[in-house]
């Protein structure tokens, strides 16, 4: 069957891409970034690290997921019909297709970084050119801190925490001829690279680098007098790092600093080892690290590839994004710093990175600050090591204002700070709660109130990304600021919700999961399938981070059908099979990689009228297309229906990731994603909205300005295509 070009009944579960080998493709789209001539020298370098560290998470939980469903004997199906066991096998396949490109690309990004002298030495060079210089070096700072350890029956294998990187050795005892395996783990506390002093090539201004795992195999001889050195090889260990919660679970924080300990210790899923190790040493990490379950790569190049971003920390801006500073948004400015005043006169979208986050914390810190506010709400799922959101919090707690938190433990690999957050929060007097057993809360919501003459007001921010100050640096995000009556009379319930399990009754503005959303998305887009077949305008546009939801999918080819055209800007995982006749022929997506990571969740249904740009159904949402976003979390979505607010999240955010040309890709039928061909009008979205005002500003929609079309055109250009 050519699904890339009909659809039959009968298609059943093929009418779905796999999940995991979607996510797959998205970061080998990550991976291509470090190809792309257009970016810094230092920024593709970076993409080919965020390539490793997505791949390390990848195997700590969604391998780990299906490994476990494998050894249990579960045969459960996905959506697209594979089984646990095929999805592991293709899986391997495709992982070591995308582990072979990611070192070919090391090796030409290095020998570019050479020209640029930025000398990466590896096994060969380090041990030439390392005894002349770094000799003391090694002597005083590296070898007091490594623990030989020997391994025979004696010594068993020891314990070695996820992520652990280390040497193993074969050696031959020189007075008696007696072989002897040696194990060298890399502590935490050693950088990854070792700056060389005057090893360059003569310049003077060369940064000359070496490994850790490379520094110790040129020292080895040092490490081991007395010893032939036959053989060594470097290895790496991926453990299940994923935290089931167990139902029965009463006390969350008990369970949490328990399973943080445990993660520790989670069943070995990876082992990458250098592809010339000698059999004897592969075999015994095999058996000595109970790696005869994980998955087994061998790396031809550098093991841990996310340490690369060390050496994108060197000093060279030449070589990397020009710097840029975000803007602090115009509406707050034109009422002297006064985010209430500027909230109360008009509601106020706010677009990260190019407006500066410091607009959340401005508007926290005043509700702190302000004697007039009597109550502070706040949901926290991400919120970084050093959070000026927490300091806010406290010191509202502390000026004496009721201060509720909703703490998120189970904000994957966010967990154990978190837990350190809690803490400090509690301890100034706010009002900690940990939200339900079942489902994370991952709406992302401040609600403040404050007293104004003889009645009270509430302001709200909704956002769709977190309130973490350093993410919002490079995660495209929407911040939304109301004193609408209605929203705060939504999200007061939505606490209540959270806080003590009351069940909204009726909410005026918000839809949410897991009780509505779902439901309200089905009647939005069976509105659009009823405008199509009355002859009357449709479309759907939306943009998200996943698209995996089998229902929703279904929906959506139910639209297609009916003749909706269907536009979609789908950055990571897509699970809808685009561009297929019979079944989706009306569907197009695209995937936007770039500079900023595309993060924020907007949706657009044309809502039978004649300007689709003007009068169509616009939401913001914290929330995804996929099962968990639905039924196991708690998520919001709010309609935009400022018409100031609407045209420019409208015209401008949505448009122009509709029209970017320049960092897309455009899913095929297959599967396949291709970068879209430059043409004589290039757009980059990113480059766009660097460069121009910001939203809350005065300017006009982007195609007023800009000689770009509007929604309506991309619509009808895309029912001509």
């Amino acid at each position: 069957m050519d699904l890339a070009n009909s659809y039959t009944p009968d298609m059943g579960p093929e009418r779905f891409f796999n999940r995991e080998l979607s996510w797959l493709a998205f970061n080998r789209r990550v991976m291509e970034e470090a190809r792309n001539e257009a970016h810094p020298l230092l920024e593709r370098l970076r993409f080919l690290s965020i390539s490793g560290s997505n791949l390390d998470e990848f195997f700590m939980v969604r391998v780990a997921g299906l490994k476990a469903q494998q050894l249990e004997g579960i045969e459960t199906c996905s959506a697209d019909g594979r089984s646990p066991s095929q999805q592991l096998a293709e899986i391997e396949s495709e992982v070591n297709r995308l582990l072979q490109e990611q070192q070919a690309e090391w090796q030409k990004l290095r020998v570019l970084l050479t020209e640029q002298d930025i000398l990466v030495y590896d096994q060969a060079s380090a041990k030439e050119k390392l005894h002349a210089s770094m000799w003391q070096y090694f002597q005083d700072q590296i070898f007091p801190i490594l623990t030989p350890q020997v391994l025979d029956p004696a010594h068993p294998f020891p314990f070695i925490p996820n992520g652990g990187l280390g040497v193993v050795f074969d050696l031959k005892r020189l007075s008696s001829g007696e072989t002897v395996r040696q194990l060298v783990l890399l502590p935490p506390a050693l950088p990854r690279f070792v700056k060389v002093p005057g090893a360059g090539n003569g310049s003077g201004s060369a940064s000359v680098l070496v490994s850790m795992e490379h520094f110790i195999e040129a020292f080895a001889d040092r490490l081991f007098p007395g010893f032939e050195i036959r053989s060594h090889g470097v290895f790496r260990i991926i453990r299940d790092s994923d935290i089931e919660l167990e139902e029965e679970a009463e006390d969350l924080v008990r369970f949490f600093k328990t399973a943080l300990r445990r993660r520790r210790r989670g069943r070995v899923i990876l082992l990458e080892v250098e592809a010339d190790i000698a059999p004897e040493l592969e075999e015994l990490l095999h058996q000595d690290i109970q790696g005869h379950e994980a998955m087994i790569a061998k790396v031809d190049g550098f093991i841990g590839l996310s340490d690369l971003s060390v050496l994108v920390d060197v000093d060279r801006p030449d070589l990397k994004f020009p710097a840029y500073t975000a803007r602090f948004p115009e509406r707050i400015r034109e009422h002297g710093g006064d985010c209430f005043a500027a909230i109360s006169s008009k509601d106020i979208v706010v677009h990260h990175p190019y407006e500066s986050f410091d607009v959340v914390i401005s508007f926290l810190r005043q509700a702190a600050a302000d004697p007039d506010v009597v109550a502070i709400k706040q949901t926290l799922y991400r919120a970084g090591n050093q959070s000026p959101v927490i300091r806010a919090l406290i010191e509202a707690a502390e000026a004496g204002k009721s201060v509720t938190a909703v703490v998120e433990l189970k904000a994957r690999f966010d967990e154990e700070q978190n837990l350190l957050w809690a803490n400090q929060l509690e301890r100034a007097g706010v009002q900690v709660v940990y939200g339900f057993i079942e489902w994370k809360t991952h709406a992302k919501i401040s609600m403040v109130v404050r007293k104004e003459g003889a009645r009270y007001r509430t302001y709200c921010h909704f956002g769709t990304g977190n309130y973490h100050p350093i993410t919002a640096r490079v995660y495209t995000d929407l911040s939304f600021f109301t004193a609408d009556p209605r929203a705060g009379r939504d999200a007061a319930q939505l606490f209540n919700y959270i806080t003590g399990y009351i069940e909204p009754e009726r909410m005026e503005m918000i839809k949410m999961s897991p009780l509505n959303m779902r439901g309200s998305l089905f009647e939005l887009i069976d509105a659009e399938i009823l405008a199509a077949k009355e002859g009357r305008v449709s479309g759907i546009w939306a943009k998200m981070n996943s698209l995996v939801d089998p229902a929703i999918i279904d929906k959506l080819y139910e639209a297609s059908g009916a003749g909706v055209q269907v536009e979609l800007v789908v950055r990571g995982i897509c699970c809808l099979r685009p561009g297929v006749e019979g079944l989706s022929e009306n569907i197009r997506v695209k995937s936007v990689v770039g500079r900023f990571l595309e993060h924020s969740r907007i949706w657009a249904f044309a809502n039978g009228a004649a300007m689709p740009h003007s009068n169509t159904k616009l939401f913001i949402s914290s929330a995804d297309w996929m099962p968990r976003n639905f039924d196991r979390r708690v998520e919001y979505m709010i309609p935009i229906e400022n018409p100031t607010v609407h045209d420019q999240i409208l015209d401008q955010v949505l448009l122009a990731n509709l029209i970017d040309n320049q960092q897309s890709w455009i899913l095929q039928p297959d599967g396949r994603y291709e970068r879209m061909k430059s043409t004589d009008k290039p757009f980059n979205l990113h480059h766009y909205f660097m460069n121009n005002a910001s939203l809350s500003g005065r300017g006009n929609a982007l195609h007023k300005r800009h000689d770009v079309p509007t929604l309506a055109f991309v619509q009808r250009k895309a029912g001509e295509a």
